[in-house]
């Protein structure tokens, strides 16, 4: 890779990266679906339904590793075609799953005792949003509106990435009081988490690189 080929890749690389504490999240819940890893307390109401979390984590995966390629500009000019057939077939479907799943889990599991109230309100409207907006984007390539579908398909993104900020934002508080949240200050530290990738993806469709820019649709 050349020089000024480097800097295109650094935001994918980044998402990758953000993206690698959520998806080993879902590898060890897996473990614990197929018996490779001890399952706790905490982990019946998987073991008892585990198609919600399954699709959830198989589609949250795909989407955030792969989605993190729609970011590179070059190579996303250089293969147009791979950009809208990922998104049509592959991110689409998967970040609906994400979320969809998501709603589903806050609504059918056992709410953990510290999760009610706030967080489940949270939940229902984050896993709404990213799916709304994943739906916006779509109906917005399908008319042709190449700067609203673009908006759109990054603030989706911005939410179902939420899980690895979220992690982020737990640092600090795990190292200054050495305890878990719980409850609403749990509920405030994971809605910020979702905040501030909105925020970031804000700025990005007003004021990043390629933001009055036209890119081959997604879907």
């Amino acid at each position: 890779m050349t020089a000024p080929a480097r800097p295109g890749w650094l935001v994918p690389t980044g998402l990758i990266l953000l993206s690698a504490i959520p998806v080993l999240g879902g590898a060890l819940r897996m473990g614990v679906l197929t018996g490779a890893a001890a399952a706790s307390a905490a982990d019946a109401r998987f073991t008892d339904s585990p198609v919600p979390i399954v699709v959830h984590v198989v589609g949250a995966t795909v989407y955030c590793v792969l989605g993190a390629f729609q970011f590179a500009p070059r190579f996303r000019r250089r293969r147009p075609g791979w950009h809208r057939a990922a998104g049509r077939y592959v991110l689409v479907p998967c970040g609906l799953a994400a979320a969809l799943s998501g709603i589903w889990m806050t609504v059918a599991y056992p709410v953990p005792p510290g999760d009610e109230g706030l967080l489940v309100v949270l939940r229902l409207v984050f896993g709404a949003a990213m799916a709304a907006a994943i739906v916006l984007g779509v109906l917005a390539a399908r008319r042709r509106d190449i700067t609203a579908h673009r908006a759109w398909m990054i603030r989706g993104y911005a939410i179902g990435a939420g899980a690895g900020t979220q992690a982020l934002v737990h640092l600090p508080h795990a190292l200054l009081f050495e305890v878990t949240p719980v409850g609403v200050e749990r509920a405030l530290l994971l809605g910020l988490g979702w905040v501030i990738n909105l925020a970031v993806a804000e700025w990005v469709i007003r004021h990043g690189r390629g933001a009055r820019r036209p890119v081959p649709v997604a879907a």
